[in-house]
Order: structure tokens, then C-alpha cells, then sequence
């Protein structure tokens, strides 16, 4: 499929005006990404640690998510080059654009995958064999969307393999817990990229791209309400197996008000609302994160 734009990469470009270009392929402008992928991270360090994490895995793992984040996005844009400019909420990415080449954004991701390896590198031979399956994950992702219906669930799969990580090099175990944890990440990002898909049904449709929000068509409210009682089912055994106190559950009747509201925002499907309600997740992450953190036994 062709682009819907001409290719505008230009050599003379300044220094200036590339470093921009990178940023917004990597999505530095929009921070949304990097936090819903930060508060399981958060949470099973948190959980792994029974408290405040060591210093140095904590920036470890801080670094590194905002480093895999950014990756991942640059991966996801060359992958769906040809699609972008066809689609409203994409099409003046800077890979659709031209603004940047292939071969540039290319060299990025492979500088920003070593970069994070670097830092894995820093921690336990546990962690850095889990890295695999991570770097594996986040590769992969942005081709799942043209052969199945469920790509949501393999960015959930990606998006939450920083726990099990989390969790040996915090402890240099992954436990049942860290498990339980990471489905708890994986239901989460169904749920909130279900929305975020909603935005680009109409789009998406036309240029042959799949979803859950496809899939599930005209009961995506009903799936993702179910979706999310099931996630509160899940956050609730981990409160259980961590034998967390009743700040916890605030935290947990705080998720599930915020989950009211998401759908109250998406009861039209239009697509401001389906954005605001994927947007307010992050508010969902900050809530669980704090009930954990104030929940742990002292």
C-alpha cells in the first residue's frame, strides 16, 4: 500500500529540527505510553520488594522502560509506515510524513534496544535471559495486528513482561506472585488499548488493520466492562497473596469508580470519549500503585 503522503525526508534538515523528529517518533511528547507501561513495573517492584525497592534497580528499571517504550513505538511506526498516513490519528507521524527514513528510524531502535540492554546488563543473569523474551515481544507486536484479531493481548504480553523482570531482579526469584501480577498487566492493557483501538475503528477497517475493538464490534462495552471486573478479581487475589492491608482495597474501589467512568465516557463510542476513557487509565495505574505502596505490611 502506498503512502497517502509525499516523502518528505530531507538531508539538509538541521540538527535542530531532526532531534525533534526523533522525539516525536519516539512519542517524548507524549508521555501516556511510558506511564501505563511504568505502573506495573512499579507494582511489582513494590511487591517484590515488600516495600521500597533498591535504589539502583529502581533507576534501572525506570531508565529502561522509558528506553523500551520509546523503542517500541519507533518499531511500531516503521511497521505500519504504509498504513499511518491513511488513518486520521496517524497520518502526520514522522515515518508517514517521511520526515524521517526508514533507515534512520532503524538505526534509532537499535540504538535505544542496546541502550536498555546496557542497563539489564547491570542486574542478575535471571533478568537478562527474561530481557530476551521482552526484546522478542516488543519486536513482534506491531506485526500482530495484520494476522490476528488480539494484538491487544500480545501488547499487554509485552507491555507487562517488565514484572516477572522486575521481580528477579529485585529478588532473584519470579514467584507465583509475579505472575499473578503480570496477568493482572496483561488484562489491564486489553482493557485500555481495546479503547484506544475504538479511536481508530472507522480507520482501521478501511486499510485492513485488526483489533480487539473489531472483534468484539457492538459488544466492545460489555467485553471490556467484563474485562475489567475480571482485572478487579485479579487485583484482589494479589492483595490477598501479599497479604496487603485495607489501603490496598481503597486503592482497588478507587480503580473500579475510575472504570465506571471510562464507561460513562465511551457510551457513545465517539472518539473523544474513547480517548479520554484510554487516557484515563493512567489514573487507574496511579491508584493501584499507591494502594500497593501504602497496603504493604510494615
Amino acid at each position: 500500500m502506498a503512502s497517502a503522503r509525499p516523502h518528505r525526508f530531507s538531508h539538509t534538515a538541521s540538527l535542530r529540527e531532526r532531534l525533534g523528529h526523533y522525539a516525536r517518533l519516539t512519542r517524548l511528547h507524549k508521555p501516556i505510553g511510558t506511564l501505563l507501561l511504568l505502573w506495573p513495573m512499579l507494582w511489582a517492584l513494590w511487591l517484590a520488594a515488600g516495600g521500597l525497592p533498591a535504589l539502583d534497580v529502581l533507576t534501572i528499571f525506570v531508565l529502561g522502560t522509558l528506553l523500551m517504550r520509546s523503542a517500541g513505538c519507533v518499531i511500531n511506526d516503521y511497521a505500519d509506515r504504509h498504513f499511518d498516513g491513511h488513518v486520521e490519528r496517524t497520518r502526520e507521524r514522522p515515518l508517514a510524513t517521511g520526515a524521517v527514513s526508514e533507515r534512520e528510524a532503524l538505526i534509532l531502535f537499535a540504538v535505544l534496544v542496546a541502550l536498555a540492554a546496557a542497563l539489564v546488563m547491570l542486574t542478575n543473569r535471571l533478568t537478562v535471559l527474561l530481557a530476551l523474551g521482552g526484546v522478542a515481544l516488543a519486536v513482534t507486536y506491531p506485526f500482530a495486528k495484520r494476522y490476528t484479531y488480539l494484538p491487544q493481548m500480545h501488547l499487554g504480553a509485552a507491555f507487562g513482561w517488565a514484572v516477572p523482570m522486575a521481580f528477579a531482579a529485585q529478588s532473584g526469584a519470579v514467584p507465583p506472585l509475579a505472575w499473578l501480577t503480570f496477568c493482572a498487566a496483561l488484562l489491564w492493557a486489553v482493557i485500555y488499548d481495546t479503547e484506544y483501538a475504538m479511536v481508530d475503528r472507522d480507520d482501521d477497517l478501511k486499510v485492513g488493520i485488526k483489533s480487539t475493538a473489531i472483534l468484539f464490534d457492538d459488544n466492545d462495552r460489555l467485553i471490556i466492562a467484563l474485562l475489567q471486573v475480571l482485572l478487579l478479581c485479579n487485583l484482589w487475589l494479589i492483595g490477598e497473596q501479599a497479604r496487603l492491608g485495607g489501603s490496598y482495597y481503597l486503592g482497588l474501589a478507587a480503580a473500579a469508580c475510575l472504570f465506571a467512568y471510562q464507561q460513562w465516557l465511551i457510551r457513545d463510542r465517539s472518539r473523544a470519549g474513547c480517548f479520554a476513557a484510554f487516557m484515563n487509565n493512567n489514573w487507574v495505574g496511579g491508584v493501584i500503585f499507591a494502594g500497593v505502596a501504602a497496603g504493604l505490611p510494615a
